[in-house]
């Protein structure tokens, strides 16, 4: 058994003793409510034989045993009815009492709580007694209730800690292996710069190596962005217009023409905090991802604007578009529409975003087959 299943099998063991125990935890609570509302029940019977006794006691009759039967009831609340008409009672407030829509209300109460005991003190004299249930029961009944919200919480607090541990060690992991990517690619990169080089010494098409120095230049550029996931980037003051021109330009230029790209910007520049090599690898992501919705085919478009101290950038396909309730979770890691793919792309956009530049990302608007448009928002300097 590996060690993955182990730990599954036991965490399952885990749950079910836990079940058990809060199973046989509020069984036992329930066996002890029944049993303390059995012998309150059995007091009541007492009780209402001592009033019995009482109403047919005359001058010989020893009386001392029905009040100190009385006396001792300090915790149950009774109504003694005769005639619908409260005649006694024994641990009711008095402004219960006094009122009568509070008495009747009260009287209702102990009606549902307990069947009330009836006393024949006479042949064809009747009165009934109603009782409720004691501080103690009441506590009791409410108990299990408590005990749930108890184990609910703890739950919850436990889920937290596992899923934000589960994800800080995702995090680790990705971390490494975009490191490890770097440095992977770093030495055949490295041999490629050389052999551009010699190129250029050969008598070779110019516009050949320039075109094969610009894709040496990109691998540099997705080297240099995988080796700065982990670690916190240095941000630079930028004109965010500019970088987003240059990114724009450069993946204008890689895909069919049956995309059609536009971009809207202010003529002025705008500056904000950022690294420009993540930021460009944000636009990337984005724009890659409007290109595969579209598959391939439709218009793209990007646009800059500012709105006080913030600018935003929206970026807009006219592709499949995105239901609603998918509108946060496109972002998560392992979420994806695509049958290949990790569900990487947005949700590292999104940390990116977040995480590394202070800003925000979400889902401005999508309609099922009309597209969608993602904006951007940082803060300007």
């Amino acid at each position: 058994m590996h060690f993955s299943e182990r730990r599954n099998t036991t965490r399952w063991i885990l749950i079910s003793v836990s079940f058990l125990i809060i199973t046989l935890i509020l069984w036992n609570t329930y066996n002890f409510f029944q049993i303390f509302k059995n012998e309150e029940r059995l007091k009541m019977n007492l009780w209402a034989s001592a009033q019995k006794a009482l109403l047919n006691a005359n001058e010989n009759t020893d009386v001392d045993l029905p009040l100190q039967i009385f006396s001792n009831n300090t915790s149950v609340p009774v109504l003694l009815v005769m005639y619908d008409k409260v005649i006694s009672s024994v641990n009711v407030p008095q402004e219960i009492l006094q009122d009568e829509k509070k008495s009747k209300s009260y009287l209702k109460n102990l009606r549902s709580e307990n069947e009330p005991i009836t006393i024949e003190y006479a042949p064809g004299k009747f009165q009934k007694l109603y009782y409720g249930n004691s501080e103690l029961l009441n506590k009791l009944k409410y108990y299990p209730i408590a005990l749930l919200l108890i184990i609910f919480l703890c739950a919850a607090l436990i889920y937290n800690f596992y899923k934000s541990t589960r994800m800080a060690t995702q995090n680790k992991l990705w971390a490494g292996m975009a490191k490890e990517t770097a440095h992977q690619i770093g030495t055949p990169l490295s041999s490629l710069i050389g052999w551009v080089e010699i190129l250029k010494t050969e008598e070779i098409d110019q516009n050949i190596t320039v075109e094969i120095e610009k894709d040496v230049d990109r691998l540099q550029t997705i080297t240099d962005r995988f080796s700065k996931i982990g670690s916190t980037p240095v941000l630079e003051i930028k004109d965010i217009v500019a970088e987003t021109e240059a990114t724009y330009t450069y993946l204008k230029t890689r895909f069919s023409s049956q995309v059609v790209f536009s971009i809207e910007t202010p003529a002025h520049p705008i500056f904000v905090n950022i690294n420009p090599t993540l930021y460009s690898w944000t636009i990337e992501n984005l724009v890659k991802n409007a290109i595969d919705a579209m598959k391939g085919k439709g218009n793209l478009k990007v646009k800059i604007k500012t709105d006080g101290s913030i600018v935003k950038i929206n970026i807009s396909d006219t592709g499949a578009g995105i239901p609603k309730r998918q509108f946060r979770t496109i972002f998560e890691p392992g979420f994806t529409t695509k049958k290949r793919g990790w569900g990487l792309g947005l949700s590292l956009t999104k940390r990116i975003v977040v995480e590394y530049h202070n800003g925000t990302i979400k889902v401005l608007r999508s309609e099922i087959g009309k597209g969608t448009t993602i904006q951007l928002t940082y803060k300007t300097v």
